[in-house]
């Protein structure tokens, strides 16, 4: 009789003792799903945003900063990522205050449609900033839109700055518009009213910038145009003319492929600069191989 009373007993406390489990069980299972309603809100804030698209909007929110260099790093960031979205959250910095900032972006908008991107950094060639001018020439020598070309021309007829020209004139040929042809053709033999107050007293005039006519003889090679033939041969033909622009203009009439240019071609074969010597024999192997000879001498 013990024996069975111990036993009821200890059923009876096994039990009990099991009892309150149950609800705790409930309890936490519960609690889990509260916690679980409670994040619903904040994902649905967030709009199940990509990693990137987090990133973009992180990058976005820094263009605010009273901080240029900041600004700067958030521009470059959202160019690296090469996404039209993040491209169109950069065009913000293009009216920046900091000329580093406007220079930066005209390159981080590049992965916009070539149009689009061309639209929104041709204001800057306008700008009041060298730098800025410059890099958003450059820029739109990457987008080889044509929607760049009338003003792009301008900046190269117009531009104080030697450096903002030369841009021009790479970016006029990167982008291969025949319509470029006449402004590239006039910087290539452009005169220049001479610095200082005594030169300009007495009128007197300098040659365009040598980078600025070198990368105009070379965009026009790449064009291609015959039109601009007569002014690259005036160029390989002037003796005072930097031996450079002379080799890029000769390269440039080989390209061209116009049958005009042999003869001045062909008087260059012998010529005591063995570069300019070489460049006007494989020009004319161009025109027509056999209208060249090995030059002698000079040749390399």
């Amino acid at each position: 009789m013990r024996v069975e009373r111990r036993a009821r007993a200890r059923s009876k406390f096994e039990t009990a003792r099991r009892v309150p489990r149950a609800p705790r069980v409930a309890v936490s299972f519960f609690l889990a799903l509260a916690c679980l309603s409670a994040f619903e809100p904040a994902r649905a804030a967030q709009g199940d945003l990509t990693p990137q698209q987090q990133e973009i909007k992180v990058l976005t929110a820094r263009l605010s900063s009273v901080d240029a260099e900041e600004r700067r790093e958030a521009v470059t960031r959202l160019g690296a990522l090469r996404r039209p979205e993040a491209s169109r959250a950069a065009a913000a910095a293009l009216g920046d205050a900091a000329a580093i900032v406007r220079a930066t972006a005209a390159r981080a908008v590049l992965s916009l449609p070539p149009g689009e991107a061309a639209t929104l950094v041709v204001p800057l060639l306008r700008d009041r900033d060298e730098f800025v001018r410059r890099e958003a020439a450059y820029a739109l020598g990457v987008t080889r839109s044509a929607a760049g070309v009338p003003a792009l021309a301008a900046a190269l007829e117009t531009d104080k700055q030697a450096s903002v020209r030369g841009a021009a004139a790479v970016a006029l040929g990167q982008i291969g518009d025949a319509a470029a042809a006449p402004a590239l053709a006039g910087a290539l033999s452009r005169r220049l009213r001479a610095t200082g107050f005594f030169n300009r007293l007495r009128r007197r005039k300098v040659e365009e910038d040598e980078f600025v006519r070198r990368s105009a003889a070379v965009s026009l090679g790449l064009i291609g145009s015959r039109d601009a033939v007569a002014v690259l041969v005036e160029t390989l033909s002037d003796e005072r003319a930097p031996q450079d622009v002379r080799r890029e203009a000769a390269r440039a009439l080989g390209l061209i492929g116009d049958p005009a240019a042999a003869p001045a071609l062909r008087n260059l074969l012998t010529h005591r600069d063995p570069y300019l010597s070489r460049i006007a024999f494989e020009a004319l192997k161009k025109l027509d191989p056999s209208n060249a000879a090995r030059p002698a001498g000079g040749g390399i």
